[in-house]
């Protein structure tokens, strides 16, 4: 992947707020050390003038939500001029409520980077310091410690937010130089003032953030599922005709016709093709098979639909209240609401989910002597050998979970903060859903690899298509063949490895 497009700029990645891409931002995360991340000048204008704007409404004494007043329900108590400094203080300080294990050192940065860019767009009123600080622990490569659990997508994503917040200020805990160390040890800390807590935390940035990692890996587990199909079609000596441009055309959605052609790609050159081309009795294959563009395509339509939403969301302004200088007004809205990307990241789960299913009954296929034609379990010896039987059964535990992640989070809304938030997203728990959803399915994509090479051993000298052998060889320079019963947990462990690091994803078709 490029690193960004539009950003990168002498060695530095650069926020404007306007943008950012998914592969830029994914990249950025993951780097480290990485490219300096900076402010264009556009930005930096544009936060500078936002800022002033609010300092003249606080000369002006006007009444400002979470700036002159209390938050949530306590919107109607009027702070003091004295006492506002310790508002935003006492706000990062009762947010940070989160629980569980700390997120990764990746999705922490994701978050950083998004919350960033968000208030580079200049409508958060913000001084520039603060977000400079924040870009500044990046650079240095100092992470804080965020709990996983603890926002519910509403008024933004609060306890996550406020505890990378909270480093800020000095307190908590951050991880540098790898090894955990109170905050303090870092960098001086910075005294937050009228807006510059609840800016902070008032945005969707770790469900988005979260999300983005998420959609980055599901795109490689997409291109991965394609290579293991026709791995398998080659197994079974399954007909590519079904994948004919033709009949792609007659019905011309764009996910499924790109998976048609990719398989085409995939299977071209096949001697196992062309030993069964004329003397096969099968008048069709298994929809497990025949329907691959029409399965998988469906899952790059909806991946295609998420990323649009991730981007649009990256690139926005999520936080209450939006400090609008050119209009000369502070409108307090919703834009930290998170319902449209977790909506989408549920919908994701959901396409995952099938692709997870046809993939383990493909497995089917292939370990079942009845369908494949080839040795139960792809054993060399059924009987005194179960062969790859309890992978498939591994597959089935996966598949599983992947069907009760799908259930949405989204319509699970539970009122919040003295019912003053009585509806919300539940961004978070979509997000996480996600996340452990693509973990499924590239282990069920594993397995499937693992079997598909396995069958094109029982079908040799004959080689695949020139694609599947790629993949083949890209298998067996880290699995070799199975030759008798072995472990196949590292296997099955190293081929998922190799799925997230890209390596069939980058098979050029």
């Amino acid at each position: 992947m490029a690193l960004i497009e539009g950003h990168a700029k002498g060695g530095e990645f650069r926020l404007s707020g306007r943008d950012l891409t998914l592969n830029g931002a994914a990249e950025a995360a993951r780097a480290l050390p990485g490219p300096r991340i900076t402010l264009t000048t556009q930005a930096r204008e544009a936060m500078k003038r936002s800022r002033e704007f609010v300092e003249k409404l606080l000369e002006e004494a006007d009444q400002i939500y979470g700036v002159t007043t209390g938050f949530g329900r306590l919107a109607e108590i009027v702070i003091p001029p004295e006492d506002r400094e310790t508002l935003q203080r006492n706000l990062i300080r009762s947010h940070c409520a989160g629980v569980g294990r700390p997120l990764a050192r990746e999705e922490v940065r994701m978050i950083m980077i998004l919350r960033a860019n968000a208030l580079a767009r200049g409508h958060s009123g913000i001084r520039l310091e603060v977000v400079e600080r924040l870009l500044e622990y990046l650079n240095l490569g100092i992470h804080p410690r965020v709990p996983e659990v603890g926002s519910v997508g509403a008024s933004g994503d609060l306890a996550p937010l406020a505890h990378i917040a909270l480093s800020l200020m000095g307190e908590g805990e951050v991880e540098w130089k790898g090894e955990w160390q109170a905050t303090a040890r870092a960098l001086e800390p910075i005294v937050l003032r009228e807006k510059e807590g609840l800016a902070l935390i008032n945005g969707t940035q770790a469900t988005t953030g979260l999300g983005v990692l998420s959609a980055d890996r599901a795109r490689t587990a997409l291109d991965t599922a394609d290579v293991a199909g026709a791995m398998t079609l080659e197994g079974l000596k399954g007909t590519p005709e079904a994948f004919r441009p033709e009949a792609h055309a007659v019905r011309p959605h764009p996910g499924q016709g790109e998976v048609a052609r990719r398989l085409v790609a995939l299977l071209r050159d096949s001697e196992i093709r062309e030993s069964h081309r004329f003397n096969d009795p099968r008048v069709q294959d298994s929809y497990s098979l025949r329907c691959i563009p029409q399965v998988h395509g469906a899952s790059r339509e909806v991946l295609g639909y998420v990323e649009r939403i991730l981007e649009t969301e990256a690139n926005s302004t999520t936080d209450n209240p939006l400090v609008l200088p050119d209009a000369r007004v502070v409108i307090s809205a919703g834009n930290f609401h998170a319902q449209v990307v977790s909506q989408a990241l549920d919908f994701l789960a959901i396409g995952l989910a099938d692709l997870g299913a046809i993939s383990e009954r493909r497995i089917e296929r292939l370990l079942n002597p009845d369908l494949s034609g080839l040795n139960p379990f792809l054993a060399s010896s059924p009987g005194l050998e179960s062969g790859f039987m309890i992978a498939q059964v591994t597959a089935a535990d996966l598949l599983s979970e992947m069907r009760v992640l799908a259930h949405p989070a989204s319509v699970d809304s539970i009122p919040t903060s003295a019912n003053q938030e009585d509806h919300i997203s539940m961004g978070m728990t979509a997000t996480r859903k996600l996340r452990r959803s693509v973990e499924c399915l590239e282990y069920i994509l594993a397995v499937e690899l693992l079997c598909g090479a396995q069958a094109l051993e029982l079908l040799k000298p004959l080689r695949p298509g020139k694609g599947v052998a790629e993949a083949y060889g890209i298998i067996r320079e880290n699995v070799p063949p199975l030759e008798g019963d072995r472990v196949l947990a590292g296997d099955m462990e190293k081929v998922a490895e190799m799925i997230r690091e890209g390596l069939f994803s980058r098979i050029r078709v």
